[in-house]
């Protein structure tokens, strides 16, 4: 059975009546918010990020964890917090991404949270730089029933390679994916699924062809060819992509940048998903790094009273009012092309 077939049947394997009724709820009450311009809210969200690290090993330049640019502080997700949190939204969520900023696996219990939610037939996900997965972490992975794992590989040799992932070493990012191959075919475990991510970038742009065929050397379910975000995009990067389907940025008649698509006064991710941080902090989307818009605390009270408050109201009005004086949202790939 194909690869991407066996992931999708899988991932709906999860859904339920309650499941299935909620989303109803969130994909209408989206739609009617648009319509009106009324922030109407029935539902509970589909999916949810949680962070398990601010903790990185590497020091990419587009990244807060990796340039240490944080104002937060870091930290690592408390088991506790995030049992309750799980255990009040698991008749509702579908999918679940362990992953914000930092390194997932530096989190010394990670795939233990892993594991309790996917004993609660949670569909669950998670990004990593693959530099520990040792032979003993990837048998966990498997055996934890993590259902997605991404690995970001932006380059097919050292050199370039490490011009996006300062201080990596492809040589542990191909070792850990073996590993995790390995134990998927010694288990005899269909998950989880595996994709390269490749975040196109300059210096990278020209090894497309080249990470294709490793992955399919390896036995990678999947390759992502992702655009880049850049934060400082208006003046230009040496990252930007010259091959325009990968860039996120178009070049304008006076030499400076801009993102391509137009920011609309709308936010499906308002309404579907959110995401929280190692401390417990509520924000509407991954675009908020640095956890400006905190719109509650999980420890604080129930999920429910905080998905459906006087702050999260206020933030999906302000959206559907005029989304360009937020000013996360201005770098935002609401209506734009991510995976190309």
């Amino acid at each position: 059975m194909n690869a991407n077939l066996r992931d999708g049947i899988n991932f709906t394997s999860k859904l339920t009546l309650r499941r299935a009724g909620n989303m109803v709820k969130v994909i209408g009450s989206y739609l009617y918010s648009r319509l009106t311009r009324r922030p109407v809210h029935k539902g509970m969200p589909i999916s949810i990020s949680f962070e398990p690290t601010t903790s990185c090993n590497l020091r990419c330049p587009e990244c807060p964890s990796g340039l240490r640019s944080f104002s937060r502080p870091t930290g690592m997700l408390e088991e506790g917090l995030f049992k309750k949190t799980i255990d009040e939204l698991q008749d509702t969520l579908m999918y679940l991404l362990f992953y914000f900023q930092g390194e997932p696996y530096l989190h010394p219990q990670f795939l233990d949270l892993v594991q309790y939610a996917s004993s609660k037939h949670i569909y669950t996900a998670t990004s990593t730089n693959a530099h520990y997965l040792t032979e003993e972490n990837a048998r966990k992975t498997v055996e934890s029933g993590l259902d997605r794992l991404i690995i970001s590989i932006d380059g097919t040799t050292q050199a370039t390679y490490q011009a996006y992932r300062v201080g990596g070493q492809l040589e542990k990012v191909i070792e850990g994916t073996k590993n995790v191959i390995k134990w998927k075919r010694q288990l005899r475990s269909k998950t989880p699924h595996v994709i390269f991510q490749f975040l196109v970038v300059k210096p990278n742009q020209h090894q497309i062809n080249e990470v294709q065929k490793l992955a399919h050397e390896l036995g990678v379910d999947e390759i992502g060819l992702k655009t880049a975000q850049i934060y400082d995009y208006e003046k230009g990067s040496d990252l930007i992509p010259t091959i325009d389907r990968y860039s996120r940025y178009v070049k304008q008649a006076g030499g400076s940048y801009k993102i391509k698509n137009k920011l609309l006064n709308h936010c499906w991710k308002m309404w579907h998903s959110c995401v929280i941080t190692w401390d417990g902090k509520v924000v509407p989307c991954c675009f908020d790094k640095d956890g400006h818009h905190a719109l509650g605390e999980v420890a604080k009270g129930s999920f429910k009273a905080l998905w459906h408050g006087k702050a999260y109201q206020q933030f999906r009005s302000a959206l559907l009012g005029s989304r360009a004086e937020i000013e996360m949202c201005k770098n935002c790939t609401e209506g734009t092309t991510v995976w190309a």
